[in-house]
């Protein structure tokens, strides 16, 4: 048969390459992602060797982004976009202002035209959704106050790159010094407002029907299709919503595929089934994202670093730097933390998928030339390798500032009040959903002193405020958040999160700050409960498992009387 399949080499290139570069860099304790980018290198048309299909990795790689902002929505709500809407709305647009501004500068010292200098300064201007929300995730931060921030800067700026891919083409004559009419006249263009206004009206009116139709109709479909039993039709209707609202957002309204699945991740977040969501797709959203890195690899020729040293230099400079400061001078100047203020600029430290999108156009216009592009590209390897060492210095900047009593200048992070210091001997839940209510529940039934450590003070709803009961709003990942529950003066701790691997760092956590503590956890599949294991859990139950050993316990005749009544529910 005939082995002509760019799609499955393309697939198989990329995974198969990204995994043995990426197991390398992370042996290296080097960021994985540098080991994704490199093998996009490898696979790319500037590299002797396999090449792969250039124009279906970039579409893969948009299945990525499409499938991680599904998943960010699944946690957000509308509430939380709102709540953020002073800052990230007037802080996105002025910080889009200002970088395209250094980037026009930039474009001056080049002797670029106008037009290329505005297309080379919003390509700068934007975050890549990909390596924002991965460095958010990793470090816990996306459901924390500044991790909202940081997400809903970004949606307003996929909003703002929308508006421009609708202006660029309108204005490509006059801003290359051609066409009919100065740039003041076709600014006075009625067509341009016309179709500026239609393009905002069609976005405006997908928001509007996901918030009243699709936030009823997909989780009262989800509802229907779990009746029938079937995981495999859960899971592919879980794609299906994702893929088809990010495309009907595109197509039929001018959206981006980002902000179609963000929409219907959070029209589904207030839905009982969007925790099981999260968990099914997770899978598939990281296969993806890994393929966004490779396919910027294969943009990137490797000799514009030799070629252009100084101009690269600059580029990076205008992204890391230059951004980064705008960012956070906007941040303090909106009344907000040093803390919100470093992880928003640290977080915007780079450029991605939206600066690639633009770039095209521009060069398609006449307006970007060649190089152009090539500095933009080196400008989003450089800064994407470097974002995780970015985070990793503010990692360690935070105790020093806090060290020297600034904690007070800095965001209450939702790390409450530190319990009372005679309490001793008591259990700490982590995780507030399903199995953690039920937990805490069972634990002031018995009057054991409990404290629950949740990150979404939603969930809490002062339902630990019973006899013996504590909460904690905060990220159980962190040193200080388990501190303040008490950690060294507790009896055990259960991990009642979902999701295994998180599970897992909390543990090893857990362990380093009280050895003694009994370390009770609960896993998903044999995988999740070997890991949780080496990582230090005495006991990790798997759903199945004792539902299992129960059932057998009841079907052998040692109940008690009136068992056969009862429900017996498992995490």
């Amino acid at each position: 048969m005939p082995h002509d399949a760019p799609l499955i080499t393309t697939l198989a290139g990329g995974i198969v390459l990204a995994f043995l570069l990426g197991a390398l860099a992370n042996r290296l304790r080097i960021s994985p992602i540098a080991g994704y980018l490199l093998a996009g290198i490898a696979v790319g048309p500037f590299t002797p060797g396999f090449v792969a299909d250039t124009e279906l990795a970039p579409q893969l790689a948009e299945v990525g982004v499409i499938l991680l902002m599904f998943g960010v929505g699944l946690h957000f709500s509308l509430e939380d976009l709102l709540s953020v809407k002073g800052i990230a709305i007037p802080g996105a647009v002025v910080q889009i202002a200002a970088a395209t501004a250094l980037g026009v500068g930039l474009a001056e010292l080049m002797g670029w035209s106008l037009g290329a200098g505005l297309v080379f300064g919003l390509c700068l201007s934007v975050a890549s959704t990909v390596v924002l929300l991965r460095a958010l995730e990793e470090r816990g931060l996306v459901e924390t106050r500044r991790g909202r921030i940081a997400v809903g800067w970004l949606i307003v700026e996929d909003l703002a790159m929308v508006v421009a891919l609708v202006i660029l083409p309108a204005l490509a004559g006059s801003l290359d010094g051609g066409g009919p009419g100065t740039l003041a006249e076709r600014l006075a263009d009625p067509g341009l407002w016309l179709a500026l206004a239609l393009t905002l009206g069609k976005v405006a009116l997908f928001v509007a029907i996901m918030l009243v139709v699709g936030r009823r109709a997909i989780p009262w479909l989800l509802a229907r299709i779990v009746l029938t039993g079937s995981r495999e039709l859960f899971t592919l209707a879980i794609l299906a919503v994702a893929l088809g609202v990010a495309f009907a957002a595109a197509e039929l309204f001018g959206a981006s595929f980002a902000l179609g699945a963000f929409f219907a991740g959070m029209v589904l977040s207030s839905s009982d089934l969007s925790h099981d969501a999260a968990e099914e797709i997770l899978p598939l959203r990281d296969a993806f994202a890994v393929l966004f890195f490779v396919s910027v690899g294969m943009l990137f020729d490797p000799l514009v670093l030799v070629q252009q040293p100084l101009p690269v230099l600059a580029v990076v400079l205008t992204i890391v730097v230059g951004k980064s400061l705008a960012a956070l001078l906007i941040v303090l100047a909106f009344g907000h933390s040093l803390r919100t203020a470093l992880t928003v600029s640290v977080s915007l430290a780079q450029v991605g998928e939206f600066s690639f999108i633009l770039a095209g156009l521009g060069m398609s216009l006449g307006l970007l030339p060649k190089e152009g592009q090539d500095l933009i590209l080196a400008g989003a390897i450089v800064s994407i390798l470097l974002n995780p060492v970015l985070f990793g210095l503010l990692g360690r900047l935070e105790p020093w500032l806090e060290a020297r009593s600034l904690r007070a200048a800095m965001e209450a992070e939702p790390v409450a009040t530190p319990v009372a210091l005679d309490l001793a001997g008591h259990v700490i839940v982590v995780g507030y959903g399903r199995v953690g209510r039920r937990a805490a529940q069972a634990l002031a039934a018995r009057g054991l002193p409990f404290v629950v450590v949740e990150r979404r003070a939603e969930l809490l709803g002062g339902a630990p405020e019973r006899p013996g009961g504590r909460a904690i709003v905060g990220g159980a990942e962190r040193p200080e958040t388990l501190s303040a529950a008490g950690i060294r003066q507790a009896h055990a701790i259960l991990v009642a999160i979902p999701n295994g691997y998180e599970a897992g760092r909390i543990v090893t956590l857990a362990r380093e700050l009280n050895p003694a503590i009994a370390v009770i956890a609960r896993a998903h599949s044999d995988a999740e409960a070997e890991h949780l294991r080496e990582q230090g859990a005495q006991t990790v139950l798997l759903a199945e498992h004792e539902l299992a050993d129960r059932m057998v316990t009841l079907a052998a005749g040692d109940r008690v009387e009136g068992a056969d009544r009862q429900t017996v529910a498992a995490a």
